[in-house]
């Protein structure tokens, strides 16, 4: 049985008394049987007569909304749960696209039939709250044992072409391998140009699902390219094909090295959405340059000024599935300098020139993802046992004050101001030059900067 808080068991008492039978269902009831936490409920409900009736059941229990007037989904907050209620639905295929459905609700389906429109097996399993027992038309319970992904019903499924991207997404959230059955559709629909059908929104919610909720991202990214969806992606499509140095890179090619460092990142994931998934996309994209730049160098394979090379590449990449410019302009800068902590911790750099980093991009960030893309990879002899150019790199940018963002001004315009400057176009001139005499650490002091104003003069 799944146990339920006593204010949803009051709701389900509620409507059951009222003469409707509640049946959970979807992602809640798949996450219990997994074991994983899931405060989203979506309960179906059978019998019932009119949305009226819902409503004014539902209604005593909190503010209520209705979502799509002609499906009917009442949502209700309860504590720390979301609940979703709505009647059993039936979807049919009308047009173009994601949202190209006909949607109906019926007041004396069955659940078997209701659960048909569902994606996954894993998708369609309910549960009676009152009589305490599953209901699994389509074997999801064995599905979720085996550790397999099928779908319910192959007919409806390629109607929907995001179910393809889910599909990749949930093979790694949850360690799925994925039915050969399920694979040849999800291939056929991409070959057919199902990923050319989804909106970039919706594109980038299944990345997103797929970089911050997976254990291992990497099984969900190596079935997208057994299904032949990289192209859509491109150049992602390339990574395979394009080798790396052994000895820097024992595992071999690009694509390897980047699941591997997508992985380690994923260990590295601290619960911050955004901030994760800044990191997880800059890892996933911080080679994106070394298809078009790797060539042999003296006998010797390199990949010149990739880091450079590949900013472009990943600004269009990801332009292609959001339009958040904030996420695109955090991530870029990763791609451009991942490669600088070893750099820097090799040459011993100078204070300035971690101060001058700083202006570029946020050193821990830099850092994390610097160590994700260091241990993702073989190794020739021992695995080391900790990333000393982030450490070195860490310690400086602490004692720096800069670790999260670059210094700020010694010298501000207030400060012109009360020399007797009349502010204009030297102003901004001035405070630069200042600036930059603070990065070569020539004034590392309030009082040195205003002593070097006065020089100024």
């Amino acid at each position: 049985m799944i146990p339920l808080p006593e204010p949803v068991n009051e709701v389900i008492r509620t409507l059951w008394e009222a003469g409707i039978r509640p049946v959970l269902v979807g992602g809640f009831v798949r996450d219990a049987l997994a074991r994983n936490v899931n405060p989203d409920i979506d309960i179906e409900l059978y019998n019932v007569r009119t949305l009226e009736q819902i409503e004014t059941l539902l209604r005593p229990f909190g503010k209520l909304n209705l979502v799509g007037k002609s499906f009917g989904v009442f949502k209700l907050s309860l504590g720390e749960y979301k609940i979703d209620f709505s009647p059993p639905r039936t979807e049919s295929k009308r047009g173009f696209g994601h949202k190209g459905f006909d949607v109906t609700w019926h007041s004396d389906i069955d659940f078997a039939t209701a659960a048909r429109r569902r994606d996954f097996t894993i998708n369609a399993i309910g549960y009676d709250p009152i009589e305490k027992r599953f209901l699994d038309p389509f074997g999801g319970i064995g599905d979720l044992a085996s550790k397999r992904l099928r779908c319910v019903d192959p007919e409806t499924f390629v109607d929907d072409p995001l179910r393809v991207l889910r599909a990749v997404q949930f093979a790694a959230r949850f360690e799925l391998s994925c039915d050969a059955g399920l694979l040849e559709l999800c291939s056929a629909m991409i070959a057919q140009g199902a990923l050319e059908e989804l909106p970039k929104e919706r594109i980038f919610e299944e990345f997103k699902k797929l970089l911050l909720l997976s254990p291992r991202p990497s099984l969900g990214l190596e079935l997208l390219k057994e299904m032949g969806g990289l192209a859509f992606f491109t150049p992602l499509e390339q990574f395979d094909s394009t080798p790396q140095d052994y000895l820097s890179h024992p595992e071999g090619d690009v694509w390897t090295h980047t699941l591997m460092a997508v992985d380690v990142m994923a260990t590295m994931r601290r619960g911050e959405e955004r901030e994760d998934l800044i990191l997880m996309f800059a890892v996933l994209l911080h080679d994106i340059g070394k298809p078009l730049t790797t060539l042999v160098q003296n006998g010797k394979l390199n990949a010149p000024r990739h880091a450079e090379e590949g900013v472009e590449l990943a600004r269009e990449w990801l332009e292609k599935i959001t339009g958040d410019k904030t996420l695109i302009e955090g991530v870029l800068p990763l791609v451009r300098y991942h490669g600088w902590p070893r750099k820097l911790s090799r040459s011993n750099a100078s204070d300035s020139e971690i101060l001058r980093l700083s202006t570029e991009v946020c050193i821990d960030r830099l850092i994390r993802v610097a160590e994700a893309d260091f241990f993702g990879r073989a190794f020739v002899g021992d695995t080391p046992d900790c990333f000393e150019a982030g450490i070195w790199l860490h310690d400086k940018a602490e004692c720096l004050g800069v670790l999260y963002a670059p210094p700020p001004p010694l010298l501000m315009g207030r400060d012109l101001i009360e020399a007797g400057m009349e502010p204009g176009e030297t102003f901004k001139l001035l405070l630069d030059k200042a600036y930059e005499a603070q990065l070569n650490r020539d004034i590392t002091t309030r009082a040195e900067a205003l002593e070097w104003l006065a020089k100024q003069s």
